[in-house]
């Protein structure tokens, strides 16, 4: 068996002086799900032309312009998914993750103030906190390798290694397998070992928070102006765990541990107009600009292999800061109501995510005046054109209805529909020359694939109280591969490493509950 038989110690992996972000890991914080108020959860997000309620202030700031009296709300509940096992196994493979499938949510806070100005016009305030990005999820996957194996990836990539393609799994492997020396003693490869099966389970938790700040108004109830300052506040957890049984009665584990956390800020700025004065029909336009995040990240993965003979084991560690810029998002909407008891709303957004910039940190000063430390970044050419061809646009269509059956007590339907981010043929690629390539300490990816999100919702007032319930039902389906196929050109098939996708699924139930107040 061609393993090195040395114990290895855990080792910090070298760091070099440039650091940046991979297209797949991007995308954790690019896709907003549908959350805040349960009056607005349960019409499907539908009210960038409605308005009046708090969490427009999100997507289209205007919302806050139409409330006529003050109003607090507070949401929460459970999140619960669907499917997944903690205790996975495949083919005689067994794994433990260390996750819940059911969780508590605390998911927004908020108010607006709304005072009279002028003679038929309000200047409001407004303010509110939701959970934009919920990240608990366990995934797990499992299949047959048909001679690939993550190791053979690593040796097939040694010839071509440079800073930029040779990552932290590659490293662990380059010392646990044994080398191919050439006649003067200097390696020139290293060993591999074919793989059968492989199996992989990941736990995910945290969240994105979103503070946004609102400044809306009217204009003789006819036209209703809105802008948003937000704040983001990124926290991002994964464990995962992938095993393969290999040829020679080998099996090789390995472990990830990743944190990512930062801030962002973005605006957003809208309008809606009647465009007939004496009907109730609404049409809304927004813009959202990019969030600009500063970010941090802390990672570490351990690879273990053994045989009947023993096992050899090494680790790596990294810490590093970057940046990210999501890319612009663009909506519209109509609205209109029946009378005091139906309400019907209907949404498109377009957000081109080929277009994010991953941004290189390469330095840092310090304002005296400000009393604040700044850092200088640059687009990550490399990582950015993969992330190009990747990802595209995406086009999210929202319809909700409300129906009021007496004046207290309201019904709520809701429909999203959101196109795929990925291309089919999309891949994480180890070998790009990029700082985000070479920091990585795994090698999976998923290409998920459209998502569709079901609610329902009910609300009942009692004079200046009211409580909503909603509940959410999302699925969106994917694509999984454990690392990326690799076709070597130059060298016979059975150097090729072709991995086969497995497909996986994330049910998602939400139980969401509000609590307002109208003063």
């Amino acid at each position: 068996m061609k393993m090195k038989y040395s114990l290895m110690a855990f080792a910090a992996l070298l760091m070099a002086p440039l650091y940046a972000q991979e297209t797949y890991q991007d995308t954790k914080l690019v896709e907003n799900e549908l959350n805040g108020t349960a009056r607005y959860v349960g019409m499907g997000g539908a009210m960038e032309a409605l308005g009046a309620d708090l969490s427009t202030i999100s997507t289209n700031p205007a919302g806050l312009g139409l409330f006529r009296s003050n109003q607090v709300t507070i949401s929460g509940g459970l999140v619960a998914q669907q499917g997944e096992t903690t205790t996975p196994s495949w083919n005689g493979i067994n794994a433990s993750i260390n996750g819940s499938k059911t969780n508590a949510s605390f998911d927004q806070i908020g108010f607006v103030w709304a005072r009279p100005y002028g003679r038929n016009g309000y200047l409001n305030l407004g303010f509110n906190y939701h959970k934009s990005r919920n990240f608990d999820q366990i995934l797990t996957a499992g299949g047959a390798l048909n001679n690939a194996s993550q190791n053979k990836l690593s040796s097939i990539k040694y010839p071509i290694a440079d800073e930029y393609s040779w990552n932290g799994v590659d490293a662990n492997y380059e010392q646990l397998m044994a080398p191919i020396l050439d006649g003067t003693g200097k390696q020139t490869g290293m060993h591999y070992l074919d793989g059968s099966d492989y199996l992989f389970g990941q736990y995910q938790k945290g969240y994105i928070g979103e503070y946004d700040f609102n400044i809306s108004g009217n204009v003789n109830n006819r036209v209703y102006l809105g802008l948003t300052f937000g704040m983001h506040d990124v926290n991002y957890r994964s464990n995962s765990y992938y095993t393969e049984n290999l040829d020679q009665g080998a099996t090789s584990e390995m472990w990830e541990q990743v944190r990512i956390k930062g801030t962002g800020f973005d605006l957003k700025a809208g309008v809606i107009f009647r465009p007939i004065e004496t009907s109730p029909f609404r049409i809304g336009l927004y813009v959202n600009t990019p969030t600009w995040y500063d970010l941090s990240m802390n990672g570490a993965n351990d690879i273990t292999m053994a045989d009947a003979a023993g096992g050899v084991d090494k680790g790596q560690s990294l810490s590093y800061d970057y940046k990210v810029f999501t890319p612009w998002k663009f909506g519209a909407s109509l609205g209109h109501t029946v009378g005091r008891n139906l309400a019907l709303g209907l949404t498109y957004e377009y957000a081109n995510y080929g277009t994010i910039d991953n941004r290189v940190n390469n330095g840092s000063y310090y304002d005296y005046w400000s009393d604040t430390y700044y850092s200088n970044s640059y687009s990550d050419d490399g990582m950015n054109e993969h992330t190009k061809t990747t990802l595209k646009g995406v086009s999210t269509l929202k319809m909700g209805l409300e129906f009021k059956p007496v004046d207290n007590i309201a019904i709520r339907l809701g429909y999203n529909y959101l196109s795929p981010m990925f291309n089919q043929d999309g891949f994480r690629d180890g070998s790009i020359s990029s700082a985000g390539s070479a920091y990585a300490t795994s090698t999976d990816y998923t290409n998920w694939k459209s998502t569709n999100r079901m609610t329902l919702g009910l609300g009942y007032t009692v004079k200046k109280f009211f409580v909503d319930l909603a509940y959410q039902y999302t699925q969106t389906n994917g694509e999984f591969y454990p690392f990326m196929s690799y076709y070597d050109n130059n060298a016979s098939s059975a150097l090729n490493n072709i991995v086969d996708k497995k497909d996986v699924s994330n049910k998602r139930n939400q139980l969401l509950v509000t609590l307002g107040y109208k003063f």
